[in-house]
């Protein structure tokens, strides 16, 4: 059985394209291309990928509205790819549901570290046999599966997204402990790896929004004026 990752880049430059696709093939990785939104809609549920590198600024429908869709149907990891790099557009894209955003011009090595980053990370195989999680997570109402990669909360369903997941599972596995964004962020994606610190604080919002209440005052994850944030169990 093949179990080679696929990775799907949409991006209508074909200089982006034959830059990604060595970087991917050369780490041994199947490439699929889609040139706009739409085609890129149709690849992503014909091929399956195991990761998708998006760009924003595409024909017809823009990348933003293209991660969106997909994330109704999935949670497979998405990488964005913008020439913009200001807070909005990331939050943007954080909102629509990307799990990272890299911005034009990259490096080739920066690329490919956040690709087998992501890869690992979303890796359902590897938190089911890390010894050092916890199965299961039971705290008031809310229920986190770390062998399904499930959420409930007041008995109903909650879809997240791998990093919001991996989120909420590591602050759960730590309650009462301080952490701040910085280290949050390490956690999430790695100490060497070049990005924001802020990301975590979309990524605490959006998943208030799923598992609180009243997100503006949050049962389960609370913020540490000054410090960052912690879980209360």
């Amino acid at each position: 059985m093949d179990n080679t990752k696929k990775i799907l880049l949409v991006d209508d430059e074909d200089s982006i394209r034959k830059v990604v696709q060595h970087i991917v093939e050369k780490e041994g990785y199947d490439f699929c291309y889609a040139a706009d939104g739409e085609q890129a809609l149709e690849m992503f549920t014909q091929e399956n990928p195991d990761l998708i590198i998006l760009d924003v600024m595409l024909p017809e429908i823009d990348g933003f509205e293209v991660c969106r869709r997909i994330r109704e149907k999935s949670t497979v990891p998405i990488i964005l790819l913008s020439a913009k790099g200001d807070i909005v557009d990331k939050s943007v894209g954080f909102n629509m549901g990307a799990d990272d955003y890299i911005t034009k011009p990259f490096s080739p090595v920066e690329l490919a570290l956040r690709i087998k980053a992501m890869l690992r990370r979303s890796s359902f195989q590897q938190t089911a046999q890390n010894p050092a999680t916890q199965d299961l997570i039971v705290v008031k109402d809310l229920v986190i599966n770390n062998k399904t990669f499930e959420v409930t909360i007041r008995g109903k369903k909650v879809e997240l997204t791998s990093k919001e997941f991996e989120l909420l599972s590591f602050l759960a596995r730590h309650p009462g402990q301080v952490f701040t964004r910085k280290q949050l962020f390490d956690n999430l994606w790695g100490e060497k790896y070049l990005g924001d610190a802020g990301t975590i604080t979309v990524f605490i919002r959006k998943v208030r929004e799923k598992i609180e209440r009243d997100p503006g005052h949050p049962e389960y994850i609370h913020t540490v004026w000054g410090v960052g944030y912690k879980f209360i169990g």
